[in-house]
């Protein structure tokens, strides 16, 4: 995947309270949210007592140091080995997405949010009829820093097998299927992968320990939220001990199309009061006037939510095909202008705050 930085963003501000019943107001004021809030956190830490959740233990020196951007470049890349590669769709999913990890010997770290280069193996033949290296392409990094064993030693990507279907030979065109998510789709334990980056900055978490993030994705874009969740609720990161919400939109086409759905149903089995998702199967469900539901009409069905946690400092994320951001925003658009709002001038306030954070390919 090849992420464009639309609009930028950062850190953070803190948001009081976290859950309402749909249609009423999620947080409120001063003085009565901050009174909620102290509610909220003592409630979390009930709930992590009552369920027994037993978070990982990590390597605490990966909380030291500067961010890390671009230590390793194409003409100097870092050589890792495929540790494994697995198929994470079902059989009538609409195209195969693999869950990729990589063994790195931690020595390429980076922080939750950002991407990786993948230099895939051989050449092509340029403009001027010269062979050369094929290009870098980049994908969100779909693990924490510490990695699926929780070592900090590998790195996971969440990479969907590209094709291209030839309707006059009713059949796969093997001549324009995607070079590199195919080379990575066929990866074998062992198999040598030319990596660069880490790079971007815009999908980083806010430090505050009591954020309230909104994730919305399509398909693979799913993977730096896969990031922030298992920094939140399945790691014991001694100086991130999360207290807020985290709320993901998931669009894709249908059930056996959803991707790392059983981590999903343990975190929300764990923390229900911290931990949210909503499936926009566009296949399987409706929207409110009877056709396919999209991304966007999901977050609308939230919009009273949705709207009063941005007004009160929450964070919203967007990763997945740039396709589907001219919808949601004409959907907030609209919505905006049915409460009688100004969307331009909320919009600016949240890139101002820095809470509106943008990374499509």
């Amino acid at each position: 995947m090849g992420p464009q930085t639309l609009l930028n963003g950062t850190l953070p501000a803190t948001l009081p309270s976290y859950r309402s019943v749909r249609g009423s107001p999620v947080s409120a004021k001063n003085a009565r949210s901050q009174a909620r809030c102290g509610r909220m956190q003592a409630k979390v830490v009930a709930q992590a007592a009552a369920t027994g959740t037993a978070k990982k233990s990590v390597p605490t020196e990966l909380e030291e140091g500067e961010l890390p951007l671009n230590t390793f470049s194409p003409k100097k890349p870092f050589k890792a080995k495929i540790k494994s590669v697995e198929k994470i769709t079902g059989p009538k999913a609409t195209g195969e997405t693999y869950h990729i990890i990589i063994d790195t010997k931690g020595d390429i770290p980076f922080w939750e949010g950002q991407s990786y280069g993948v230099i895939p193996p051989g050449e092509k033949t340029n403009s001027r009829g010269k062979k050369v290296p094929h290009g870098t392409r980049l994908y969100s990094i779909a693990a924490s820093r510490y990695g699926d064993q929780f070592d900090g030693q590998t790195t996971s990507l969440c990479v969907r097998r590209a094709t291209f279907w030839d309707s006059e030979k009713n059949a796969d065109d093997p001549e324009k299927k995607g070079i590199c998510s195919n080379f990575l789709a066929d990866a074998k334990p062992g198999d040598e992968i030319s990596m660069t980056g880490p790079t971007g900055k815009v999908l980083l978490m806010p430090e505050d320990e009591n954020a309230v993030f909104i994730m919305v994705a399509t398909g693979t874009g799913i993977a730096p939220y896969r990031a922030f969740w298992r920094r939140q609720f399945m790691e014991d990161v001694p100086n991130y001990k999360f207290k807020g919400l985290s709320w993901l939109f998931m669009g894709v086409a249908n059930s056996d199309a959803k991707l790392y759905d059983d981590e999903l149903q343990n975190i929300l089995k764990d923390f229900p009061d911290q931990f949210r998702v909503d499936y926009a199967l566009s296949r399987e469900q409706k929207n409110k006037k009877g056709g396919k539901m999209y991304i966007q009409d999901k977050v609308e069905e939230y919009a009273d939510e949705v709207f009063d946690l941005l007004d009160n400092g929450a964070h919203i994320y967007f990763c997945g095909l740039k396709g589907m951001m001219p919808g949601i925003q004409e959907m907030l658009e609209r919505v905006s202008s049915e409460k009688g709002m100004v969307w331009d001038d909320f919009f600016g306030k949240l890139k101002k705050n820095n809470q509106w954070h943008v990374e499509v390919y």
